[in-house]
């Protein structure tokens, strides 16, 4: 059998909210997300990468030590990061309503992935959305149109994640 990546990352592009981002690293750290990229306005857990004022104080307080063992890394320019994760065979995956969404459930994802959120208003934007191979979206049954940022991304990751344990274990069944 030939070794293959099961790798899962998180793209938080233009996250406006610390607590947020707190929550999301909590919850990817969880789920066992590989690494997070932090783009744009998202503010991060440290003076590294341009976090100025309360931003690492607030990431700390919902992330309760996540920000410290996980690994992350920021961009200020998300397309950059997609061209280079592109490049590794990374497949991109964006968590966003539009016309072409497919409901989350029915997604058959292929490692190594990356899933992209975004800003918490205006959600993704056109030119990140070409990049994506997939794009994948939360059903609404409710008056309200979306979720908030980090429950939404937890519940995506969860599931990823759950499918990323059942392609393993096929893999290991099928060598």
């Amino acid at each position: 059998m030939t070794k293959t990546r099961q790798d899962l990352y998180l793209i938080l592009n233009n996250i406006r909210s610390a607590y947020n981002v707190g929550s999301i690293f909590r919850t990817a750290d969880g789920a066992g997300v590989a690494k997070i990229y932090l783009c744009g306005i998202t503010p991060v857990p440290s003076a590294i990468g341009g976090a100025t004022g309360q931003a690492p104080s607030k990431i700390a307080k919902t992330a309760l030590g996540a920000e410290k063992s996980i690994s992350w890394e920021y961009y200020k320019q998300a397309l950059r990061l997609l061209k280079k994760l592109q490049a590794t065979g990374v497949q991109i995956v964006v968590l966003e309503q539009t016309p072409r969404s497919i409901d989350y459930r029915k997604f058959k994802p292929k490692f190594p992935m990356a899933l992209i959120v975004g800003n918490e208003v205006r959600g993704i934007n056109k030119k990140i959305l070409s990049y994506a191979n997939k794009i994948v979206e939360i059903p609404m049954y409710g008056k309200k149109e979306s979720l908030n940022v980090a429950v939404a991304t937890g519940i995506a990751l969860y599931q990823l994640s759950e499918k990323r344990r059942w392609n393993y274990l096929l893999k290991l069944l099928n060598a």
